[in-house]
């Protein structure tokens, strides 16, 4: 299996062993794809991830919850992302964006690794034109139970919890109107 974190110049050896995916998400609202459009790594695909890597969000289940197992395979295997491919992700947030999509991946047994320092690491040149790569077959599997956290554990003073939203948010400077409630 690859390593966890893999860098640019890695990725630039292999880039033809791998499938680089663009997973660049805003929480102001700003469309990642618009931004994968103004430039992304050559050959990436860009993986929307309010559609193939959440479901709708709500204050009981917070802003992205895992999709479907269903949803997230059929995304992948219409990206063209096949079970027996690497995937390489990143992002423009410091990787915790693609880190997501690498979660997802690796928790369903599936090869993949974020790229370190993201498209901001890339010392090649950008696309502009979207890849184009073929349906593949990619399995659902179901979210191990054992990869995932409950508020139980998160409640557990036993369990060390890592919030890793923005420090503003973290502080309820900028609530999130999806999850966040302001009294």
């Amino acid at each position: 299996m690859i390593a966890p974190v893999v860098s640019a110049a890695w990725t630039a050896e292999h880039l033809d062993e791998v499938v680089l995916a663009d997973v660049r998400w805003y929480l102001d609202g700003r469309p990642g794809r618009a931004e994968y459009d103004r430039g992304h790594l050559p050959g990436a695909v860009f993986v929307e991830l309010d559609d193939w890597l959440a479901a709708h969000g709500s204050p009981e289940h917070g802003r992205h919850p895992l999709p479907d197992p269903e949803v997230f395979a059929r995304g992948m295997g219409e990206l063209g992302i096949g079970d027996g491919d690497i995937v390489v992700a990143y992002d423009d947030q410091g990787g915790v964006v693609a880190a997501r999509l690498v979660w997802m991946l690796r928790v369903t047994g599936h090869d993949a690794a974020l790229l370190d320092g993201g498209i901001g690491a890339w010392e090649g040149g950008l696309e502009t034109e979207p890849a184009q790569r073929p349906p593949a077959s990619f399995t659902a599997r179901p979210w191990p139970a054992a990869a995932l956290a409950s508020a139980d554990d998160a409640a557990d003073p036993a369990n060390a919890v890592i919030d890793a939203r923005p420090h503003e948010r973290f502080l309820g400077e900028r609530p999130d109107p999806v999850t966040d409630r302001v009294e």
